[in-house]
Formats: structure tokens, C-alpha cells, sequence
């Protein structure tokens, strides 16, 4: 059956509005997706007829939001086929998720922390803390200029001294996915923990966590027609528990007296003082509107919107594509010959065409590509070809202003 891309865009209120007198092509997916009804609906009805803080409350509303948050967690869960709710720990996004884990991990001076290139600045900044604080050192696997990964060197960067691989599961520049399965293995046998961060993978393909045997998994849910201020940690829960606490606070202790404290047990250990409430309540009606959604469906035409805008690229000699593996996610990064790429961007946003432009928090990526920025498109089940066909008439109207 052909995907019915039009009554998936009926699901988004956003999509019908105009911007600069033009229609909106909305191409910035990768930094954040627009909100189905079904979210938007869930969180303001959650606030109109049940609202109350969760977990310790004895009366109806307590209870009734206990219990939305909770049913959240446990959608999230079978999302990624986690094997318990208990592996779940509710973040304010992705960034944070991964600020627990390397915060709470044992970390002395000399030893090790792997990372990629193509990471982003979430996933590199909180192991600089380690590095500044406790003497911690990272090490760089390379890629080549398609964003593969050499996992020959992976393993030769791996070392007694190693305490964990962190690593993205997709680019967020380049779009490609990396081979999480074959990455945990090689850690693995030398007894070092994975982390990887799947912000953009989740979106766009099937996420097993146990099938990958992962350590810990991180994503964001606005990415993923959610709201903002909520993300996912998952942990295997002896990783969780060998965890130090992140943050201070009720709900993740057990017994506070004048001289002592004891901590609860994962995940409420990581999920300090009154939690996103309401935004897990999205995330839960976020993830429960895409998995009831075709998704092979929409992989394939999302593969094909990306082939589409890559073959129209392609063939203007006076723009860079960045990132061309075969076995990619749908973002598109690129450059115009000669035209910064903010300014690409602001000409494409008065033609109704939202990209984004910039390092993409990578700016050790752009160093290997040797470009201080580029512009990105990025898209989602929502997008059509008619926008790609807009998208790519715009950076024509773009190159003869700029040239």
C-alpha cells in the first residue's frame, strides 16, 4: 500500500499556517519535529481535567497522574523493548541523559573515554567535564567522508583503561547510522559499557535495545512529535544502579536524616524533585500516535524524500553534498558554492523553506569536513516531494542572489 502522506499531515495543525506569504516547508526536522493533534490534545488535557504532582499524593488527582506518567514509561519501554519500566528514567532530554551517565560512572585520572568525530556536542561536552575534573582522556575514532566508521580502529582504540564507548547511533550532520551491534560487540569483548546516543536514530528506524545488548541508550523527545523538556535514559539496571546519584533531591532518595542519606532505587534515583510530568504524559501520547503509524511505510518514504533531494542536488554543480553513504537517515547537509550558509538559509526562509545552517553542534565534525558550517535539510514522515521540488527551487532563487 502507497503511504497516504497527505493524511499524515492532517495529524499536524502547523502544516496548514503560511510563512513569509508562503506555504510552510518545514525541513528542520532533525533539530526538532513538529506536534501531532494527539499530543498537543493529551498535555492540555491533562492539565484541563487530571493535573496534580505524581508519586506521593493520596487523593484522585495524584493518583490519575501517577498513573498517566507511569503508563508513559511504560510506553517508552516497549518503544525500545527495554525489559522493565524500571530501566527507564524519565530526563529533560537527550542532553541530559547523557550528563547522568558520564557524571555517575567511575572515572580516575588516565582513564579512557572513546568518541567519534561526528558527535554532537552532547555527547562530547560532559566527558571534557571528565577530562577537566578527574583527568579523564578521550580518544577520537575517525571517520571517513561519508561518516563511515573503521571499527578496526574502534578496537584498536579500545584499552584496559577504557570505561566506555560513547557514540552516536546517527549522525545528525551526515544522516548515516552506525553499526550499533557490531560496535557493542567489539566493547564488549574487552568488557567496556556502550552508550549511544539515538536521538536521531529512534526517529527514523526500529530501536531493540536488547536485541544490541546496550549498556545505556539516550534520545530526546521533541525529535520525536513530543514536546520539549523531556528525554530517555535506558539503562541495563545493574549499569543504572553502579550509577552515582545525578542530582539531589525527593523522589530519589530513601531515608534523609541529620547524619545519613540512602538512595532509591532506579530510575526514581535519577528523576530528582517534582519531574517533567506533563511532558512525559506527551512523550507517552507521542510515542503511542507513531507506533500506531505505518513504519515501514514510513522509512521507505522518508528513504525516498531523501534519494529525491539528493538527486536534485546532485545535479546543480554549484552545491556540496556532504555525507553520502547509501545506508542513511533522511538529512540532507550541503553547501552553495561561494554563499555562507546562514545566508542560504535566510533567503530560503523567505520563500517559506525552513532549514537549518551552522556547525550543528559538531564542530569537531566540520573540522574533518574542513567547512566551518553547512545548511541542512532534514525530514519527516510529514514532508513531501512537492516540498523537496520547492526546496530545491529556492536554493536556485538563493544562488543567483548570492551570486
Amino acid at each position: 500500500m502507497r503511504f497516504d502522506v497527505q493524511a499524515t499531515r492532517a495529524h499536524f495543525p502547523i502544516l496548514s499556517r503560511q510563512v513569509n506569504g508562503r506555504p510552510l516547508v518545514y525541513l528542520d526536522n532533525a533539530a526538532s519535529a513538529q506536534k501531532p493533534e494527539a499530543v498537543i490534545e493529551a498535555m492540555a488535557g491533562a492539565m484541563r481535567g487530571q493535573y496534580a504532582n505524581v508519586h506521593r499524593g493520596l487523593h484522585t488527582l495524584a493518583n490519575e497522574t501517577t498513573e498517566a506518567f507511569e503508563q508513559a514509561r511504560a510506553r517508552v519501554q516497549h518503544f525500545i523493548n527495554a525489559p522493565t519500566p524500571e530501566s527507564i528514567v524519565f530526563t529533560k532530554g537527550g542532553t541530559q541523559a547523557i550528563n547522568i551517565v558520564a557524571a555517575g560512572i567511575d572515572v580516575k585520572s588516565g582513564d579512557e573515554i572513546v568518541l567519534s568525530v561526528m558527535e554532537h556536542h552532547s555527547n562530547i561536552v560532559p566527558w571534557h567535564f571528565l577530562r577537566e575534573r578527574r583527568g579523564a582522556v578521550l580518544k577520537w575514532l575517525d571517520i571517513d567522508d561519508d561518516g563511515g566508521i573503521d571499527l578496526e580502529a574502534l578496537d584498536a582504540l579500545i584499552t584496559p583503561r577504557t570505561k566506555m564507548v560513547a557514540l552516536t547511533h546517527m549522525s545528525n550532520v551526515l544522516g548515516v547510522k552506525t553499526p550499533a551491534r557490531r560496535i557493542v560487540d567489539i566493547a564488549h569483548a574487552k568488557g567496556v559499557p556502550v552508550l549511544l546516543d539515538g536521538c536521531q536514530a529512534v526517529v527514523h528506524g526500529n530501536v531493540d535495545v536488547q536485541a544490541l545488548d546496550l549498556d545505556f541508550y539516550v534520545f530526546t523527545g521533541h525529535k520525536l512529535y513530543g514536546p520539549t523538556g523531556i528525554g530517555v535514559l535506558y539503562g541495563k539496571l545493574d549499569r543504572l544502579a553502579a550509577l552515582a546519584p545525578f542530582e539531589g533531591g525527593g523522589e530519589m532518595i530513601d531515608i534523609v536524616e541529620q547524619g545519613r542519606v540512602t538512595y532509591n532505587e532506579p530510575p526514581h534515583r535519577f528523576e530528582a524533585g517534582t519531574p517533567p510530568i506533563l511532558e512525559a504524559i506527551g512523550l507517552g501520547a507521542a510515542i503511542e500516535w507513531f507506533a500506531a503509524q505505518d513504519r515501514p511505510a514510513i522509512e521507505a518514504h522518508e528513504a525516498a524524500l531523501r534519494d529525491y533531494a539528493m538527486d536534485g542536488l546532485r545535479s546543480l554543480n554549484w552545491v556540496k553534498l556532504y555525507g553520502e553513504a547509501r545506508d542513511k537517515g533522511a538529512i540532507v547537509a550541503f553547501n552553495i558554492e561561494g554563499a555562507h550558509p546562514h545566508d542560504v538559509a535566510q533567503i530560503l526562509d523567505r520563500q517559506g523553506v525552513a532549514v537549518r545552517a551552522g556547525h550543528h553542534c559538531a564542530q569537531p565534525l566540520m573540522q574533518r569536513l574542513g567547512v566551518s558550517a553547512t545548511a541542512r535539510a532534514s525530514f519527516a514522515c510529514y514532508n513531501t516531494h512537492e516540498e523537496v521540488d520547492v526546496f530545491v527551487e529556492a536554493l536556485h532563487k538563493a544562488r543567483k542572489l548570492l551570486s
